[in-house]
């Protein structure tokens, strides 16, 4: 899985701009997902070989007493998930007692902290760099967020000790991970699940605090649920705060195959669970939408269909997800979950044929040509599937700058209708003919 870096430090020292730049040096984009809006506190960093999750944090002000419990709480959430920690100060000032309260708290965590000390916009000013060493620190670099100096060489401290990171997973052995707001029975649920299947082959202590790994016998498959529901100490308090307690589900959506997202049926659907769903289809990950507590509701029939309706205009930007409605509590409709999940598994880890694949984009094009542009119109010469987890299809095209958004979710559209892939995201890539 990958590895957790988080910035610290107190208010204006250009923790967000260094966070943008970091997620900038990734070859992959993390596009705002159309129909979500949410702080971007966390992105993935892909850098050479090694790839990581990235935490932002907010300012840690002792002046602003009020405000700054939280904000300190955050940040301590961030540190426990962390496993390196970059403590960012403004190289154009001297250190604050705010900088030293975060370098106490810092020192607490026993975790390999990088001391970047950001706004040294030149060479002149890199003798700096010493009174920063007061703070305690072994690892301490000079950097610009804003004019990208020594970016590279933050990446290789930060990187240092990190192994490779692949995505090869057991294949046999299906993942999935229990995710949601507080208190809408992510607990519940594990055990109903677990409780359905009684031949329960082990429990593993999860390589995050936090979550309890447990791996368990269905229909002679084995499965491996991953609960992030697990309390720790300080659990309540960081609960509370509900950004921050999608970092407690980050770890656990990265080493899924499949995220069921736990809605509470007496709630109703809020933002935070939008803000859950956006990170699952952050990490590529393949959905099932799980609606709980449904013992709740008297109108079953009349609620499913006006609850299908409400998830499909509040989470449009995942129409392939199935939604199964069920009660943790009493295990009614329990049996229902199982198989969307393995159905979402095998959607996530599908290869099309080759000769298909060019058939339907054939005839979706003969249906629906590209529009023009400038007197210029778009040509697919060859289609493949290049990937899977999820699947992921390569267009050899003319000139893909003649791609446009709504063609682009037009073909795939065309795919999905001709191709099961019901739970699983699929990527489309255009590639102009002869490029790698």
């Amino acid at each position: 899985m990958r590895k957790c870096v988080c910035l610290i430090g107190r208010p204006n020292t250009g923790k967000s701009s260094l966070f943008n730049r970091l997620i900038n040096e990734k070859k992959a984009i993390i596009a705002d997902t159309p129909g979500v809006t949410r702080d971007r506190i966390y992105g993935i960093v892909n850098y050479q070989n090694k790839s990581f999750s990235l935490i932002d944090t907010g300012g840690i002000d002792l002046e602003n007493a009020t405000f700054n419990d939280n904000i300190r709480m955050q940040a301590e959430l961030a540190a426990d998930e962390a496993d390196v920690i970059v403590f960012v100060v403004d190289g154009k000032e001297d250190l604050t007692l705010n900088d030293m309260a975060v370098r106490d708290m810092l020192m607490r965590t026993n975790k390999k902290v990088i001391v970047a000390v950001n706004k040294i916009d030149d060479k002149v000013h890199e003798d700096k760099i010493y009174a920063y060493y007061e703070l305690g620190f072994e690892s301490v670099i000079t950097v610009s967020a804003e004019h990208k100096r020594h970016i590279t060489e933050l990446l290789d401290l930060i990187c240092a000790d990190f192994p490779d990171y692949t995505t090869e997973q057991d294949d046999e052995l299906i993942r999935f991970s229990v995710i949601g707001r507080p208190n809408v029975g992510k607990s519940s649920l594990v055990n109903a699940i677990i409780g359905e299947e009684k031949q329960i082959v082990s429990d593993v202590a999860g390589t995050t605090r936090d979550a309890v790994d447990t791996r368990f016998t269905y229909e002679k498959n084995d499965y491996l649920v991953i609960d992030t529901a697990g309390m720790r100490k300080k659990g309540k308090v960081y609960e509370n705060i509900e950004k921050y307690s999608l970092l407690r589900s980050l770890k656990s959506i990265e080493r899924s195959d499949v995220c069921c997202v736990v809605i509470d049926a007496e709630a109703g659907i809020m933002e935070h669970d939008k803000h859950i769903v956006s990170y699952a289809i952050d990490a590529g990950k393949a959905i099932v939408v799980v609606v709980n507590k449904w013992d709740m509701i008297t109108n079953k029939d009349q609620e499913i269909k006006a609850w299908k309706k409400k998830i499909r205009d509040e989470f449009q930007f995942i129409p392939y997800a199935d939604v199964v409605f069920l009660s943790a509590k009493t295990r009614s409709r329990i049996h229902t979950l199982m198989p969307a999940i393995i159905k979402a598994h095998e959607s996530y880890t599908k290869v099309v044929k080759t000769s298909m694949l060019n058939d339907i984009i054939r005839d979706a094009v003969a249906l629906h040509e590209a529009p023009s542009y400038k007197g210029k119109r778009l040509k697919i010469y060859f289609v493949s599937q290049v990937d899977v987890c999820p699947p992921k299809f390569a267009f050899n095209v003319n000139s893909k700058s003649l791609v446009h958004f709504s063609y682009s979710r037009y073909l795939e559209n065309k795919i999905r209708e001709s191709i099961d892939l019901e739970g699983t995201p699929i990527i489309i890539q255009f590639k102009n003919r002869g490029e790698e």
